[in-house]
């Protein structure tokens, strides 16, 4: 029998070689360099002082300054993550209503994509000049009698800091929990109707149990965006370091307290393990939900 062209580019195992192998080399590249390493010498550092293993630094992490922190970190993300999660849902829902090929579907998706990634310093700028003191909407409210008394809300972080927060993480749940909104079936709908459903019955029975996985998810993805936000922070709330990030960077920064970069590393690992559970449980419930998903 003749040999098979094919079975001839099979390596050994049965594996066949393929130069799209080449083409992930750069992704493991950016992930080692900017994420694996990283992490392990976090993980290393937080167990190392003056050159020796301790726990010191690990055991710094029950002190009051960072349980708060650690505390007011996780409110300000639950709180920005339910609030976009919900905005952001109902807008994705909106969406999903328009035209798939008309104008606003695609602008909105469009302005929302670069609204999610738009933050920082320049986003922290952004809400200054328009909330700050000598703000613009200030300006405007203070003339028409309606402004408050004080512009300090605006640099508080569970005030101020929550609400700059938001701008960037309502669009990011309309881009992630779009496709799942779009993924409800018409025929679902229809199908309920001929049973003698309601829409009620349709939401409360076919569209929120399937669109549920997804939503929490999504949730937790928003959740660990916050959680991890640093610059956007640092430049609202400048005498305090009221979140784990500034507690972090303040390790390396501070002119007050010296040689507590490997505190600052442990803090971080700690950020990491939250991470890496909220993350965990993502990705379970994106295992879940993507079978409904229209592929």
């Amino acid at each position: 029998m003749a040999k098979s062209p094919r079975s001839g580019t099979r390596a050994l195992g049965g594996i066949k070689p393929s130069g799209a192998l080449a083409g992930v080399v750069p992704f493991f590249a950016y992930t080692t360099v900017f994420l694996l390493i990283p992490t392990l010498v976090v993980i290393i550092a937080a167990f190392v002082s003056d050159g020796h293993l301790t726990l010191g630094n690990v055991r710094a992490l029950g002190n009051a300054g960072f349980l708060t922190a650690l505390k007011q970190s996780i409110i300000l993300s639950a709180l920005t993550a339910i609030i976009g999660a919900v905005v952001g849902g109902i807008l994705a829902y909106a969406v999903s209503t328009a035209r798939p090929d008309g104008i606003l579907k695609r602008f909105i998706t469009s302005l929302c994509g670069v609204l999610a990634q738009f933050g920082g310093v320049a986003l922290a700028f952004a809400f200054i000049a328009s909330f700050g003191a000598q703000g613009m909407i200030s300006a405007w409210m203070k003339k028409a009698g309606v402004g408050p008394s004080s512009t300090l809300w605006l640099y508080q972080w569970d005030k101020g800091v929550l609400l700059v927060y938001l701008y960037f993480q309502i669009p990011l749940m309309l881009i992630v929990f779009l496709p799942a909104v779009e993924g409800l079936r018409p025929q679902w709908r229809e199908a309920t109707e001929t049973l003698g459903g309601t829409t009620w019955t349709y939401w409360r029975r076919v569209a929120m149990p399937i669109l549920f996985p997804s939503f929490v998810g999504a949730t937790l993805l928003l959740f660990t965006n916050a959680f991890s936000a640093y610059a956007t922070a640092a430049a609202l709330v400048s005498q305090a370091q009221p979140l784990v990030p500034l507690q972090i960077a303040g390790t390396f920064t501070s002119e007050t307290v010296l040689g507590q970069a490997n505190v600052g590393k442990a803090m971080a690992l700690a950020m990491v393990v939250v991470v890496a559970i909220v993350m965990t449980i993502y990705a379970w419930l994106d295992k879940r939900s993507s079978k409904w998903l229209v592929r």
